[in-house]
């Protein structure tokens, strides 16, 4: 096994980071749930965490650690929304001057919330423009750093406390199920699973519309696609990361794929049964345990509910159909 860019020291080092700035989400059950799946399941709800998802960690973990010439610079990221809420909340509590590269069709709410905390929004077309070109003449022209939304070492330590406090929760897990998009969130996770549950099963849940960590895993490369259709818009990530792969690959993350259909579905079953508002991307991995899509019966698992940021006029029309 070659070296990792994380390791448990590190998402241990980034949960003393965020106390007292990161929630400590609920981990919630239901009967029903486990009655329709056949399983004893624990969510995991960051759609309860502060900015309304995961990210927060990741976010404040990575500009917390930077050097004090960094800070005076900046930081710029690009995101559909979660992340590049969490980057500027994250800097306007150290301090730290933001910009925020959004896709045009980001969810308004999500463009709104990230002005709100400070963050210069600027925008692009996701369909026809490399956001990392933006990214890079404001690299250039103020000296800012970037902190991308998943591929980097800090980020995805951040992630990773969500695990550790769910199997300081619950204890030893069967299966650990969480989105996936850049694999961010899923390599942190993996690694503190790996310490703290050294016999759970991973597995990734992504839109079938875009599967590259199925095709990545499954080639042994990092594939690339083009931008994924899907109302999972957290998810429309186009490849895997430099640092996320070797961790999903050397740690045996499966993969799965779910349809927006059956995402909508968990959104109604949560909003119904659970009284939880969830994202479409924050529905993936219940979606995929509650839809029949992988075999659960008779297991412990633990089911991350990654975010709740969903315009509610959209969400009722989605819920509605």
């Amino acid at each position: 096994m070659t070296s990792l860019a994380i390791s448990y020291d590190d998402v241990a080092g980034a949960h003393e980071r965020l106390a007292g700035i990161a929630h400590r989400t609920p981990v919630m059950t239901s009967a029903t749930a486990n009655e329709r799946s056949g399983a004893t399941l624990f969510f995991k709800c960051e759609n309860l965490q502060r900015i309304g998802a995961f990210k927060i960690r990741g976010a404040y973990n990575a500009v917390a650690q930077f050097t004090p010439e960094q800070r005076e610079r900046g930081v710029i990221t690009f995101s559909s929304g979660n992340h590049g809420q969490a980057i500027a909340l994250a800097a306007h509590l150290l301090g730290v001057e933001a910009v925020i590269v959004m896709p045009a069709d980001a969810p308004e709410m999500k463009v709104a919330a990230t002005r709100g905390h400070g963050g210069e929004v600027v925008r692009y077309d996701r369909y026809a423009e490399d956001p990392n070109a933006v990214v890079q003449r404001f690299v250039a022209e103020r000296g800012m750093t970037f902190i991308p939304p998943f591929d980097h070492p800090h980020v995805m330590a951040g992630q990773g406390t969500l695990a550790k406090e769910l199997f300081e929760e619950v204890g030893e897990l069967d299966l650990l199920v969480t989105p996936v998009g850049g694999g961010g969130l899923m390599s942190g996770c993996a690694t503190a699973a790996r310490a703290l549950s050294p016999g759970c099963a991973l597995v990734g849940v992504e839109p079938e519309a875009g599967n590259d960590a199925q095709q990545s895993l499954a080639q042994g490369r990092i594939v690339r696609i083009d931008t994924p259709r899907t109302i999972a818009d957290a998810a429309q990530s186009r490849s895997l990361g430099q640092h996320t792969f070797p961790v999903l690959q050397q740690l045996g993350v499966r993969i799965v794929t779910v349809s927006d259909p059956a995402l909508v579905e968990a959104m109604g079953f949560f909003a119904t049964r659970m009284k939880l508002v969830v994202e479409p991307t924050g529905c993936l991995a219940a979606a995929a345990v509650l839809s029949g899509a992988m075999d659960v019966k008779g297991l412990r698992v633990g089911v991350v509910l990654s975010g709740g940021n969903v315009d509610l006029a959209h969400f009722a029309q989605l819920v509605a159909t």
